[in-house]
């Protein structure tokens, strides 16, 4: 994972189709590495890995300054509007031993919507899927990433009001990641500001399980 002066974290995004995904690993590369626009279909068919440049000056471990590096894993919406769920799950299974068999997965981001509440047909699929791939420990490698955050403001909502009012499925699901969220906003924030602020909490959850990785054979 790392070496003494820099360090790749890696990260898979998982959730349903229209829900942001692509989008969201491009904010997290800060580059347009994964194909993402409106459409009444799935976008992404293909698992596809995405490095960011090297971010220098971003952290410290040890007493020493790292540089770090993400590489993001984007799959997928599950279910999908064209490929069987057994052919998302194989395309995403073999992605994972493929690219993290030996250097292991760091975090897995659940995409779900802000302005679409839990738990619809497609956010439960997705769960099933991380359940099925990533083993008994999914919930302890798993924060949830909120995309459209931005709606919660035009709805004049803050991030407690919304997260005191949600759905029971949502809060168990929640509590079963041990509060491990993210709210991503497109609008409210600059990009550049949002990528950073985003990073740091994932940061922060990788530190509190001690840098751990799942790995797949």
């Amino acid at each position: 994972m790392s070496d003494s002066v820099k360090m790749i974290i890696n990260l898979a995004l998982f959730g349903g189709t229209q829900s942001g995904k692509s989008s969201a690993g491009n904010s997290l590369l800060g580059s347009m590495d994964f194909p993402s626009r409106l459409a009444p279909c799935s976008v992404t068919k293909d698992c596809s890995l995405g490095r960011s440049c090297q971010i220098t000056h971003f952290m410290r471990r040890g007493g020493k300054e790292m540089t770090l590096q993400i590489q993001v894993l984007d799959t997928p919406g599950y279910p999908h509007s064209s490929m069987s769920q057994e052919q998302v799950k194989q395309e995403v299974k073999e992605a994972l031993e493929r690219h993290f068999g030996q250097d292991g997965l760091h975090l897995a981001l659940l995409v779900l919507r802000a302005d679409v509440p839990l738990c619809g047909e497609g956010e439960c699929s997705a769960i099933q899927l991380m359940q099925e791939l990533l083993g008994p420990a999914w919930k302890n490698f798993t924060a949830i990433l909120f995309t459209h955050a931005e709606k919660l403001e035009e709805a004049g909502l803050r991030e407690e009001e919304y997260l005191h009012t949600a759905s029971h499925p949502l809060l168990t699901l929640l509590d079963s990641v041990q509060q491990r969220y993210i709210f991503q906003y497109n609008q409210k924030i600059p990009l550049k500001e949002q990528r950073i602020l985003t990073l740091q909490r994932i940061i922060e959850f990788v530190k509190e399980n001690c840098y751990q990785a799942l790995y797949f054979k």
